[in-house]
């Protein structure tokens, strides 16, 4: 008997449904908590390729919610560590592990050659670069965000409006697991929806996950949603570039203190997000290490300057 054939009993999928799984490409990007719960169900489910993008390290801390891994895993590459995984899990299926970061110099590259995205990395820098990205090349997005004992899961691109559309702000506070903590299962259920609304998408369910937020709140155990077929996109945004697009021309400030880091660039200066000076160039460009000082600054200065501003997320480097 088939490896898949219980779920090829079901009508939504059959043998035509199976051979479009596995004619599939998946780029999965992120292999920590969302990425182990979700990776498994896609190698399961028979994707014909999945590319699984982290550039980081298996953590003894994160080992509550990061099921993939073992104690033997600690300080090796979780893309590679994940992908083994998946390919002892299912030989049939061609699976990648790079150890690499997603940013706006590759995230095109990397969402052409995808059937359908999922964005597990839980960074909304990174949501708004692939959101951006598959917008533009018209590839399904399956986004996912945790933290505490709630977080949400949604379908964007593709048929759907963008993640922008829905989210066009960030977040008043920058917060993560590192910082806040999160519940393991919480992570884990919505992993697994990620991977739901992916096979949905690939198998042409209706109504599509596309266009469908799912909410989940683990402290009452409610579920909620919305669709958001018709939402606009904004008709203003900030873009987050990469560094080496910066140009002698740009007006390039670090929001981050000498303490933090270097700065970014040689022709950058370093400025406060609460004082940066009116540009007299055509673009000014704001970095910080995850966006969010960056977003604020754009805001206050785009209410008194009306030229071009793009933003940086170092990361943690």
């Amino acid at each position: 008997m088939s490896r898949y054939a219980r779920q090829m009993l079901l009508p939504e999928v059959g043998a035509e449904g199976q051979a479009r799984l596995a004619g599939a490409h998946v780029l999965v990007v992120g292999a920590g908590g969302l990425g182990c719960a979700a990776l498994p169900y896609l190698a399961g489910a028979g994707l014909g390729r999945i590319t699984i993008l982290d550039p980081d390290r298996v953590s003894e801390s994160n080992l509550h919610r990061q099921t993939l891994f073992r104690e033997v895993d600690v300080d090796q590459p979780k893309a590679r560590v994940a992908r083994d995984v998946l390919r002892a899990m299912n030989g049939e299926i061609a699976v990648e592990g790079r150890v690499e970061a997603l940013t706006p110099a590759n995230a095109s590259a990397l969402v052409g050659p995808a059937t359908l995205v999922l964005d597990c990395a839980d960074m909304f820098a990174v949501s708004y670069t692939l959101s951006d990205a598959c917008l533009e090349a018209g590839t399904p997005l399956v986004s996912a965000s945790v933290l505490g004992m709630s977080g949400y899961c949604g379908g964007f691109c593709g048929t759907a409006p963008s993640l922008r559309a829905v989210f066009p702000d960030l977040p008043a506070q920058a917060a993560s697991c590192d910082t806040a903590g999160v519940l393991g299962p919480m992570v884990g259920m919505l992993g697994a929806a990620q991977a739901q609304m992916a096979l949905g998408v690939l198998l042409g369910l209706e109504p599509s996950p596309l266009g469908q937020v799912v909410t989940m709140d683990g402290l009452t155990c409610r579920m909620g949603g919305f669709r958001f077929d018709a939402a606009p996109e904004p008709a203003t945004g900030w873009r987050f570039i990469a560094p080496e697009d910066v140009t002698p021309e740009d007006f390039a400030v670090d929001l981050r203190g000498a303490e933090e880091a270097p700065l970014f660039h040689p022709s950058a200066h370093r400025h406060p997000p609460e004082a940066v000076p009116t540009p007299d160039t055509e673009r000014a460009i704001l970095a910080c290490r995850t966006g969010l000082r960056a977003w604020r600054a754009a805001t206050d200065l785009a209410a008194r300057w009306d030229g071009e501003i793009a933003l940086i997320a170092m990361g943690d480097t």
